[in-house]
């Protein structure tokens, strides 16, 4: 009788602000206010502060999980909400994101719109086949998982000045394209965000981006 008891007070939702005070949840919402200052930069053409948050929002997006597998007490519908919101800011992230900074890069000309949507596709698609099968095997995604294209374009972006506007922007436009091809093939790649080592890697990788970015921002 406890543990039905039990169950069925698990299965009662609370308050919605109420998931605001835990702290992977905090991190994800870290994370999508950095995706909405480079969607915003990205809009005003100011693509170095873009890239900042961009990296920025995959740095906090890798923070929330290893927060969330080292703390105690969390319920089992902390976990499950928690799961939805951190999928619904990657959408946004690693989907929205991108596909603004293409085109905006490309002048909001039509035919980037067609990149953007290819961007966008992949990316729902590819996180909806994550949200129904999971990890192949438990340890392997299937396709390339999203936050390495943002982890790629802010790279790509750091030789944006060696090209005139225009080769750039197909550059841009040909490794957007591509990377969403990765994103839904069929190679398996493995979960780098769940070693704490990879995490490190990542922190000194956003440091340094975001010095060279603050650099020529100066």
């Amino acid at each position: 009788m406890t543990a039905k008891n039990t169950d069925s007070e698990e299965l009662q939702p609370a308050a919605i602000l109420s998931y605001v005070k835990d702290l992977p949840n905090i991190a994800s919402l870290s994370g999508l206010a950095c995706t909405l200052l480079a969607i915003y930069f990205s809009i005003k053409g100011l693509y170095a502060a873009a890239m900042i948050g961009m990296i920025w929002a995959v740095a906090f997006d890798w923070a929330d999980g290893l927060i969330a597998r080292r703390m105690k007490g969390r319920t089992g519908n902390d976990r499950l909400f928690g799961g939805q919101l951190d999928v619904l800011i990657d959408i946004v992230s690693y989907g929205v994101t991108p596909a603004i900074l293409l085109l905006s890069y490309g002048g909001f000309e039509l035919v980037y719109l067609v990149g953007a949507f290819v961007m966008l596709a992949a990316s729902a698609l590819r996180l909806s086949y994550f949200s129904t099968f999971g990890l192949a095997g438990g340890t392997h995604y299937t396709g390339l998982a999203l936050d390495n294209n943002s982890i790629i374009l802010v790279f790509i972006f750091l030789f944006e000045s060696f090209f005139s506007q225009s080769t750039f922007s197909i550059i841009l436009y040909a490794s957007s394209v591509g990377l969403a091809a990765l994103n839904v093939s069929k190679i398996k790649t493995p979960k780098f965000s769940g070693n704490p080592v990879n995490v490190i890697i990542l922190a000194i990788y956003t440091l340094v981006i975001t010095a060279i970015y603050a650099w020529k921002l100066l």
